[in-house]
């Protein structure tokens, strides 16, 4: 470099800066166009170099993706959500192969209970069983025989709960699908008595006797006798 720099003409004697820089350009054969080039690619080498400093020197948390949260229209607060069960649980009964308690996929339908249970006996009446109800976790599915008196299983009771027997039957109340208030309808059953009938039947599934209410806490011999003819199964 310095070579090339000893073998340009010395810059000729001039008063003004001015004649010194263009009698210097007329020596290194600076044209105008030239000149410009050199602006031009001197002024696109600061900008990329610029751009190239600024987007590495930006806060990793300016790269991440925006996350924003939603109110409801009232502005109460954040929207929360809540995880749907992955399964149900619930007490098949009645006239099944298997009766017992069963875990299914949550969505699954009374049909899919019964099925798990064993599927249906045959003096099973499955015309008295709503089957495509979706069950609910701590639902009890019970399936009547043929002949049972008093309503069958609608299949969608709530937790806990036997079906109701249907409201325009007359005659003996179905021990294993009444509702307490039905119960209640039986000579020296109050709501206690009704309620602890209906425990005892989620408890421990239908009643295979009308005897076994002997087990129910609050019923002894003599009320036993006086519902024997009133109650069937």
């Amino acid at each position: 470099m310095s070579d090339d720099l000893s073998a340009l003409p010395p810059l000729p004697h001039s008063d003004g800066w001015r004649e010194r820089l263009t009698a210097y350009a007329e020596t290194l054969d600076l044209t105008p166009a030239r000149l410009v080039m050199g602006v031009v690619v001197g002024a696109v080498v600061l900008i990329a170099g610029w751009r190239l400093m600024a987007s590495s020197d930006a806060p990793p948390e300016s790269r991440l993706p925006l996350v924003t949260t939603s109110a409801p229209a009232g502005g109460s607060g954040p929207v929360t959500t809540t995880t749907a069960l992955a399964e149900v649980v619930v007490h098949v009964a009645g006239a099944v192969t298997s009766p017992g308690v069963q875990r299914l996929d949550a969505g699954a339908r009374v049909v899919d209970a019964i099925d798990a249970a064993g599927g249906a006996t045959t003096d099973a009446d499955l015309g008295r069983v709503n089957l495509a109800a979706v069950l609910e976790d701590g639902q009890q599915v019970f399936v009547p025989k043929v002949g049972d008196v008093g309503g069958g299983a609608a299949g969608g009771a709530g937790p806990g709960d036997a079906s109701p027997a249907s409201s325009g039957d007359s005659g003996p109340v179905h021990l294993n699908t009444a509702s307490e208030t039905e119960l209640e309808a039986l000579p020296g059953i109050g709501p206690s008595l009704a309620e602890a009938i209906v425990d005892y039947r989620t408890t421990h599934g239908p009643f295979s006797s009308v005897d076994e209410l002997l087990d129910v806490r609050g019923i002894g011999q003599s009320k036993l006798e006086a519902l024997r003819d009133q109650v069937v199964l």
